[in-house]
């Protein structure tokens, strides 16, 4: 069976636990994906070279005063894109994406940042370059983000991870935007995912290089295999989470679970990483349920 097969399935049992376990926690619910924002924030402004710490991100959208100088850019980065994640929470359900939801979420991420491009696609002789990729023509921008709409909704079929790896690659190879669209392509990521009765997910920063692999075999080969890995995984990662609060879980640190249970830390990191055990990244930090079967 293709890995993708076996991630989605796993993630069908998970999913299941998780509709079961939501029933009246929904003041629960809530703390959890506002609890979210500055690791979603953190992450993926990390991913555009931001040189704001999770901890940094944190004290901007708590209005915390920083210990060092921070460009304005970056301040408006942070409190931008948590704007622009918040909004997708409360509500991506009842909005349908399309290309005007996509100016729109731009608008706001770039919004006191570049003013002249928030908002609007690229227009006649704008070029964007990422690595030795040169994205598509402006005049072909509108274009391929209908046909993407399109293959996306078309494929129905599929499973959540092909689907949502493709779109996010075929988005940025397209690349619509002059600034923005790596940050605003992985909010359309969760967008999509909630209004399909999925959870969140969050790429990783330290899943950086892995990330960049995949545009890279897109862009190549038009494979979408790294990708598919890349959202599996940080899918399981996301409802493992959800599972552990939603369950009542004694929550600890992998490192704590494995001197408690004499298990060695580095075989249960590497079954972390490959989502094999239902430990998930929290700020960082692997943690896992107490009373977890490895």
């Amino acid at each position: 069976m293709p890995k993708t097969s076996k991630m989605f399935n796993q993630i069908n049992v998970l999913r299941k636990r998780y509709f079961e376990a939501i029933t009246g926690k929904e003041s629960l619910l809530r703390l959890i994906s506002e609890s979210e924002v500055a690791e979603q924030v953190y992450n993926s402004n990390a991913i555009e070279n931001s040189t704001l710490t999770f901890e940094e991100t944190e004290k901007i959208l708590l209005q915390i005063d920083l210990d060092r100088f921070i460009t304005e850019r970056e301040i408006f980065e942070a409190k931008n894109l948590a704007r622009v994640v918040s909004y997708i929470d409360k509500r991506a359900k009842e909005l349908e994406l399309n290309v005007e939801v996509i100016l729109s979420l731009h608008k706001m991420l770039l919004s006191n940042i570049r003013d002249e491009v928030a908002g609007r696609f690229r227009k006649e002789k704008e070029f964007v370059r990422v690595g030795s990729h040169i994205a598509p023509r402006s005049e072909e921008v509108i274009g391929r983000l209908e046909k993407m709409f399109t293959e996306y909704h078309s494929a129905s079929h599929e499973n959540i991870i092909k689907r949502i790896a493709k779109l996010h690659l075929e988005f940025e190879y397209t690349h619509p935007f002059i600034d923005g669209n790596g940050r605003i392509g992985r909010v359309i990521n969760n967008f999509l995912l909630t209004r399909e009765g999925f959870v969140p997910i969050n790429i990783k920063f330290i899943d950086r290089n892995k990330y960049y692999d995949a545009f890279s075999e897109y862009d190549e080969k038009g494979a979408t295999g790294i990708m598919e890995e890349i959202v599996g995984k940080a899918l399981t990662n996301s409802y493992h989470k959800r599972l552990a609060y939603l369950e009542s879980k004694n929550i600890t640190t992998l490192s704590d679970f494995a001197k408690n249970n004499k298990i060695s830390h580095s075989n249960l990191i590497n079954k972390a990483n490959r989502q094999t055990i239902e430990a998930f990244l929290e700020k960082g930090i692997w943690k896992i349920g107490e009373d977890t079967t490895v």
